[in-house]
Parts: C-alpha cells; sequence; structure tokens
C-alpha cells in the first residue's frame, strides 16, 4: 500500500473516479453482522444490533466510503487510513460526527480499547495489511461475537466487448511490450498485495482460535470469452456500473500501478498535460480502435461512450469466537 501513501498519488483522483458500492454489498455485510451478533457467545449481555448501535472499525478507509454508508448502522465509527492524501480526502469529504478518522494503519490499533469494537471491516485494503500483526490486535479489540468483512475486487471486464478484455489484460499485467517501446504496468504492482486480491483473499485466513463462521464468497469474471452473468454464485455480483469511457478511463488512472510506471517513465506525459501520450492513453487508443463504432466516433467523442463494466469479486467474512 505504499504507493497510495505517496505524497505523488491523487487522492483526490481516487475518490472522484474509484467506484462507490452498492448496498447490496452492505445489506449483505449487515446481514451476516446481525446474525452472528444474534446468537453471541459473549458471557455478558449485549444489546442486539440494529439501526444505530454498536461500534464499527473501518481499517484502510481511504477516502471514507465505506464509513459513510455504513454509519448509519452503529452508533459510532473509528476509520483509518496509513495515507495522509487519504485521511485528509476522508475528512474533507465526511461531516458525521459519529466517524472519527486517524491516520495509521492496521497493524497498530493500540489506540482502541480491548472488546471494543463489534465490527470490523475492510473495503479494498485487506491485501496490504501484516496479518502477523493484525490478527492479534483483531483478536484484541473485536468483542465476542463480534464480526469481520474484508471485501475487494479486481481486474473490470466491460460486458459485451470481450475484444477489448485481452487489451486490457497486455497492458495492466502483460510479461511483453504491448506497444513498441512502451513496457505494461505489469511490473508496478506492489506484491504480494495484488496477487492475493486477484486469488480472491484465499491466503487470507483468520485464525481459528479466534475465529468461526468463516464465510467466503468470491468470483472471477471469464477472459477468454463475453462474460455469463447467468454463472455468478449468489451475492458476488455487487461490483457492476454503467459508466462512460472517459470516467474507465480515468478509474484505471487510479491504479497503483499506473502510478509506479508514471514515476519510472517521467518523459511519458499524458496528452492532457501536451505530451505524446502515457500508458493509458495508449490502452484507450487500441481499446477504442478494436470497436469500429467508438473509433468511428473519432477525437475525444468516445469517452461519452457508456458501457457495463463488471468486477471479479471477494468477500470475507467471519464471527469473534
Amino acid at each position: 500500500m505504499a504507493t497510495f501513501a505517496r505524497a505523488t498519488y491523487s487522492s483526490a483522483g481516487y475518490a472522484a473516479f474509484r467506484p462507490s458500492y452498492p448496498p447490496a454489498l452492505f445489506n449483505r455485510v449487515l446481514g451476516f453482522h446481525n446474525a452472528n451478533r444474534g446468537r453471541a457467545s459473549s458471557p455478558s449481555p449485549t444489546p442486539t444490533p440494529g439501526a444505530g448501535s454498536g461500534k464499527l472499525l473501518d481499517l484502510g478507509c481511504g477516502h471514507g466510503l465505506i464509513a459513510r454508508a455504513l454509519a448509519p448502522s452503529f452508533s459510532s465509527v473509528i476509520a483509518l487510513d496509513p495515507s495522509a492524501g487519504m485521511v485528509e480526502q476522508a475528512r474533507k469529504l465526511t461531516s458525521d460526527p459519529k466517524i472519527t478518522i486517524h491516520h495509521g494503519g492496521a497493524e497498530d490499533l493500540s489506540f482502541v480499547p480491548d472488546s471494543f469494537v463489534d465490527c470490523v471491516v475492510a473495503g479494498q485494503a485487506a491485501h496490504w495489511f501484516d496479518f502477523h500483526k493484525v490478527w492479534p490486535e483483531l483478536a484484541r479489540v473485536v468483542k465476542r461475537g463480534g464480526t469481520l468483512a474484508f471485501w475487494g475486487y479486481k481486474d473490470h471486464v466491460i460486458v459485451g466487448r470481450p475484444e477489448t478484455t485481452a487489451i486490457f489484460d497486455s497492458f495492466i499485467y502483460g510479461a511483453t511490450e504491448p506497444v513498441a517501446g512502451v513496457e505494461s504496468m505489469a511490473r508496478y504492482w506492489e506484491q504480494p498485495g495484488r496477487e492475493i486480491l486477484r486469488d480472491s483473499y484465499v491466503a487470507i485466513v483468520p485464525p481459528e482460535r479466534d475465529w468461526e463462521d468463516v464465510t467466503r464468497i468470491a468470483w472471477d469474471p471469464d477472459r477468454e470469452s463475453d462474460v455469463d452473468l447467468d454463472s455468478v454464485p449468489e451475492g458476488a455480483l455487487w461490483q457492476r456500473k454503467t459508466i462512460k469511457l472517459g470516467e474507465l478511463e480515468g478509474y484505471v488512472r487510479t491504479f497503483s500501478a499506473f502510478s509506479g510506471w508514471q514515476s519510472a517513465h517521467p518523459e511519458r506525459k499524458s496528452r492532457a498535460e501536451g505530451g505524446e501520450g502515457d500508458v493509458v492513453d495508449l490502452l484507450f487508443d487500441e481499446v477504442v480502435g478494436a470497436v469500429p463504432e467508438w473509433k468511428a466516433l473519432g477525437d475525444d467523442r468516445w469517452r461519452e461512450v457508456a458501457v457495463d463494466v463488471v468486477w471479479g469479486t471477494v468477500i470475507l467474512m467471519a464471527k469473534r469466537r
């Protein structure tokens, strides 16, 4: 996660172009939480969760999207992020007095009292955690009968345009140059975090001594042909958006790998900056060129084309013993 913490990373761009989460995702997380808290094994009585009850901990909160969305269901929310830029964005965008935002990582929760938290969540963040430190901290701060929910999304696909999928893959993960003289973003992904996410969090295993009722829901879109949306496991298709191609371009520019690519290639300025084009400009040249009706629009009019985009997803949930 070091890239997101750099002063050069655009936290404002992240807030502007990253997709939000739908109510269906939050309902599933809250449903799991409420069902498990209702049969908590704590020896002392605890209030039944509902609107405005319990304490939420949001790890890797980014610009505060999750904290703001879930705040109505809890009495208070603690949100933290290791990026000073993200914390600044979260504070600018958050006015709810129930939410407190801290600068820090999931590995050090020393400011949180023992058995204080009813629910801990992490959206698009858990693959960066050092779990040798995080699991003991969560075991200490999460109440018995409390819950965790970690989720993430990865590797988008434009529905109905399978000819574009291989192009995205070649520029984002390709081992060879997707365009002569221009390397892909592949070697700029921070590891092992990216592969943990792409592998649907199978490497993230809640310790059995502290956690039970472990539930994992994962889905990867077909990258060889068009996406079969009828084959998606129940509850897995939560990251799906109709967006403009220009917004999709902006989203790709929020990739940590793109930020690393930029740092390594300062001579390759984007066309928006008056340069000859960076790797994202060249990527969308190829994507637009692969679809005749988009190419026929010419100039920048292709950026107004609306497309249906889906992402591979994973949700990991568990109950504190």
